[in-house]
Order: C-alpha cells, then sequence, then structure tokens
C-alpha cells in the first residue's frame, strides 16, 4: 500500500476548489504545472465532486486551463485514472450552469476536450502561451510518427520538422481564427474579464434555479 501511495503521490495532479470572483463564489478547475498538468484518478475525483456541488447549488464554474491529458502509466491503470477521468468529464458534460475556460497553456487530449464543456457555447479567453493538439510533443512525437521517423534518413531533423508543423497547429491565435477560442488576451486582463464574465453568469442563474439537472453523486 506504501508503494502504491507512492506512485500515486509521484502523479501530477488537478485541483478543484471554491473561489470568489467580484464577491460571488465560483467553483474552479486547475492544474499543477509543476508536476505535468495531467489528470489523476484522485484528481479526477476532485472535479467530479467539484462540478455536482457546483450543479447543486447553481454556483458557475471556471476552468484554468493547463491540461495536458489523462495520466497513463502502470501506477494510472492499477488507480483506474481513465475511469475516474471520463467520469470526470462526464459531469462538466451533463453540468447546465454557466462555465468559462482560461486557457494557461496545453489543452491536449481527452483531458484538455473536457476541461470545459465544448458543445455548448461558454466563454473562453486564450493568454498568448495556450497551444491545443492531441498529445504534448515531448515524447508525443516519437510515439505517433515512429513509422515516418524509421524511415527518415536524418531522424532528429525530421522530428524538428514535425515540431515545427504542429507547433503552427498549435497555435493560439490560429485556434481563435477558426473561434475555438474568442479572445486571445493579455494575462493581466484576466482577472477583470472574469469579473465581468461573472456578472453575466449570476444574471443568468435566475432562469436555471430549482432542481438540478442531476442529483448529485454518493
Amino acid at each position: 500500500m506504501t508503494e502504491q501511495r507512492a506512485l500515486v503521490d509521484e502523479l501530477p495532479v488537478v485541483y478543484a476548489a471554491l473561489a470568489r470572483l467580484d464577491g460571488r463564489p465560483v467553483g474552479v478547475i486547475a492544474s499543477d504545472p509543476m508536476k505535468g498538468a495531467t489528470t489523476t484518478a484522485e484528481g479526477a475525483m476532485a472535479v467530479t465532486r467539484l462540478v455536482d456541488l457546483c450543479e447543486t447549488f447553481h454556483l458557475p464554474l471556471v476552468s484554468l486551463t493547463d491540461q495536458a491529458g489523462i495520466s497513463i502509466g502502470s501506477a494510472a491503470e492499477r488507480q483506474g485514472t481513465v475511469r475516474f477521468g471520463s467520469r470526470a468529464i462526464a459531469a462538466i458534460y451533463q453540468a447546465k450552469g454557466p462555465q468559462a475556460e482560461l486557457v494557461l497553456r496545453r489543452v491536449f487530449g481527452v483531458g484538455g476536450a473536457g476541461a470545459v464543456n465544448r458543445h455548448r457555447a461558454n466563454r473562453s479567453w486564450s493568454w498568448p502561451s495556450g497551444a491545443w493538439g492531441s498529445l504534448p510533443q515531448q515524447g508525443g512525437i516519437e510515439a505517433a510518427f515512429r513509422a515516418e521517423l524509421a524511415r527518415a534518413p536524418d531522424r532528429e531533423a525530421a522530428i524538428a520538422r514535425i515540431a515545427r508543423e504542429l507547433e503552427f497547429i498549435a497555435s493560439p491565435f490560429r485556434t481563435a481564427e477558426r473561434f475555438g477560442v474568442q479572445d486571445v488576451v493579455d494575462p493581466r486582463e484576466s482577472r477583470p474579464l472574469l469579473c465581468d464574465w461573472v456578472k453575466d453568469a449570476y444574471r443568468l442563474l435566475p432562469e436555471r434555479l430549482g432542481r438540478p439537472s442531476f442529483g448529485a453523486r454518493p
């Protein structure tokens, strides 16, 4: 048990907490970039509990997105991380309260796709440091382009070329141009923008008051 606990503690962490914007309570989902910003089983469970709490008490939800996907590897498999991660994403997509997203850095994989409900209209911004993709470049290029790299006469040059192509695709300006986010903003504008948004979110809430769309999970 001690060895298993140590393996889990070494994995990156996603945080879920309550906060206030302009004096109004909101739920906040964020990650620890110092630990890789992937979703662990424990982080996914925390997100599920927070989203259900916000849905039950009609609180808006904010995602400060730096999401590198769902954790993988033997320790993650033993913890059932994909199952818990999928459950957290389902909770986010089931919730009907207002949601907003501020992309700080990465939006990768299924974890990035599930940071907010992307099938409905939500307010979204990105810092210039935002990056999108199916998987992070570090390690991902070697895995996804293994066959192409094996045929390349110069492996390192091929990796550099693919990395340049992916950097272009991952650009926040390209994403904004295709309406993946509504604005690319100066990080110093983040709090004022979120405070303006939360006023609109609370104006919408009276229309959503009453019984939640689903019961709180045990």
